[in-house]
């Protein structure tokens, strides 16, 4: 009896959480999927069950382009949150032998985070631009003679933001699997003659990779959906996924804005579901 009456609390205890999933995550995504399917005219959108949205998106060849540019945002921006987030991770957990200054030092990296991301993208034009501060400093070292012009409004300041915006996303859940390192294990490779690159490649990597498998899933989602950046700094010239399901919206296309979306979430799903089986991530959690 009391052992089903420890049953009958624990669902009562999961209610409310449940209401709070279906109201705000399932029931607005169904919604979206429901509309994905509906019809739109020049001037009204009318229910039906149709894959008009879908087959366009799928037909293409503007569409897949998108998706492919997205694809390579996300792609280059990982490669690079993970260089520099690994690199930052390594020197606080291992370099830094002080607990109050490895948590000053974190601390210090999380100080651009304390303003808002279009205030920290924004502030990258001026700097870029063609008569910015990176120009002129290279012209007057003489590196070069004239602007360089692909610094802004191009896929390499658009990267640039994304990596200036989400490495921190890289940074925590990578330093907080180093720390979980036992020390001792550093130190019986090193008894045993390994290398640092050997000690890095055969211990502290295998160890670390629950954190980077985080810090990835955080990265890459972030970046696919993301569209503010990619208008901002490129300048309007460049497009992803993110973008085009907002350009569909201020057209008041809803239907097209809700099928790209389930696509890029289906999308997303499946490059994390991808990601979930090189490493059991629960344990971390």
């Amino acid at each position: 009896m009391q052992i089903r009456n420890r049953h009958i609390l624990g669902w009562l205890e999961a209610i409310p959480l449940t209401v709070v999933l279906v109201c705000f995550l399932v029931a607005p995504i169904v919604m979206i999927v429901i509309v994905s399917f509906w019809g739109a005219t020049e001037f009204s959108i009318y229910p039906a069950f149709q894959f008009d949205n879908y087959a366009y998106l799928f037909g293409s060849e503007v569409v897949l382009r998108v998706f492919l540019a997205t694809f390579k945002y996300a792609l280059i921006s990982w490669a690079f949150t993970l260089a520099i987030g690994f690199t930052v991770a390594y020197f606080l957990a291992f370099h830094i032998r002080s607990q109050s200054m490895q948590i000053a030092l974190f601390l210090l990296c999380t100080i651009p985070f304390w303003t808002s991301n279009i205030i920290r993208m924004i502030s990258w034009i001026p700097f870029l631009g063609r008569n910015g501060i990176a120009n002129q400093t290279l012209i007057s070292w003489g590196v070069i003679h004239e602007p360089l012009e692909w610094l802004l409004y191009s896929d390499f300041s658009v990267i640039l933001a994304f990596v200036h915006l989400y490495t921190l996303f890289m940074v925590v859940p990578i330093f907080n699997t180093m720390m979980r390192i036992d020390k001792s294990l550093l130190e019986a490779a090193r008894d045993n003659g390994a290398s640092g690159f050997q000690t890095l490649r055969h211990v502290i990597l295998p160890l670390t990779k629950p954190g980077i498998m985080i810090g990835t899933i955080f990265v890459v989602t972030l970046v696919m959906g993301d569209f503010i950046t990619v208008r901002f700094m490129s300048g309007s010239q460049r497009a992803n996924v993110g973008r085009l399901i907002s350009n569909d919206i201020g057209l008041l296309q809803y239907p097209s804005a809700a099928a790209t979306a389930v696509v890029l979430l289906c999308t997303v799903l499946i490059v994390i579901a991808i990601l979930l089986r090189f490493v059991n991530i629960r344990k971390e959690l």
